[in-house]
């Protein structure tokens, strides 16, 4: 009988969020010979059109982006070496306050234990040792990945697993870095009000908060490829500003904090796998 390999699941709300938090570690554990299984809950048809088009202005067509960004998605997921793809197909709710938010079949409007119940059956089948996904206020609090946080958690539960389970974070240090970068590049970055200011500095955790820290600086070139697959959304995706080199100084560490750990494993750790293999 084949022994099962050890598999990962990242949970993530659209097309090209795979690529931002967690292509390190898709590619990096890929290329250790773990299973790797991407979720992808929403369609993405309220990313950008051809050109640049935004969603509500003349000659954005949602299914057309749907079809385009799927294409896209599955060129990053064969750069990342991601074993299995999943789509859930949710209609995209587009960015908190959009009225896109409020239509009945928006991932936003779904019903939590509905759409638990469909990744709960995902769950079952590939039997993941580790779960990724966002924290509850989806790292900077998209509602599609508010709701990616609530259906994994309301998931998990529905199940006889017991996963190591991870939110994908970064470090406040790796924030201030960031913003470094991108004024070393020139870019303009404008001054946020202070209610933006204050949602910003809420963003990531504390350096010594973070459980783990797994490097896939041999991977950033993978990532950075993956994210570049994305081309119709490459306005929105500043990391591609800043080069190769650049972006693996920066993104060459993925961070996460552990909430569940069946197997006692100290932190802070560097491996998702701490404990669930030799």
């Amino acid at each position: 009988m084949t022994e099962r390999p050890l598999t990962l699941m990242a949970v993530h709300a659209h097309p090209d969020d795979e690529a931002t938090g967690t292509g390190g570690i898709l590619a990096r554990y890929a290329a250790e010979g773990i299973r790797t299984v991407l979720v992808t809950c929403t369609d993405g048809a309220c990313g950008d059109g051809p050109g640049g088009v935004k969603p509500g202005e003349p000659g954005h067509d949602p299914a057309a982006v749907a079809l385009m960004r799927r294409a896209e998605l599955e060129a990053s997921c064969d750069i990342l070496q991601v074993g299995d793809l999943e789509m859930l197909d949710y209609a995209d709710s587009g960015m908190t306050g959009w009225p896109s938010n409020d239509a009945p079949d928006s991932f936003w409007q779904t019903p939590v234990e509905e759409a638990a119940a469909r990744l709960a059956d995902l769950m079952r089948h590939y039997r993941p040792d580790v779960v990724v996904t966002y924290d509850e206020n989806g790292f900077y609090g998209h509602p599609d990945h508010i709701q990616a946080h609530r259906i994994t958690m309301a998931a998990l539960p529905m199940t006889t697993l017991t996963p190591k389970v991870y939110w994908t974070t970064m470090p406040r240090s790796g924030m201030q870095r960031f913003g470094e970068i991108m004024r070393d590049l020139g870019e303009d970055m404008p001054e946020p009000d202070p209610a933006e200011a204050a949602a910003m500095a809420e963003i990531g955790l504390p350096d010594d908060e973070i459980t783990t820290w797994v490097d896939t600086t041999a991977y950033s070139g993978q990532k950075f490829d993956s994210l570049a697959a994305h081309a119709s959304q490459g306005e929105n995706i500043i990391f591609l500003k800043m080069g190769k080199e650049r972006f693996a100084e920066l993104m060459g560490t993925e961070t996460f904090l552990r909430v569940q750990d069946p197997t006692g494993s100290p932190t802070p750790e560097t491996n998702l796998f701490t404990g669930l293999r030799g």
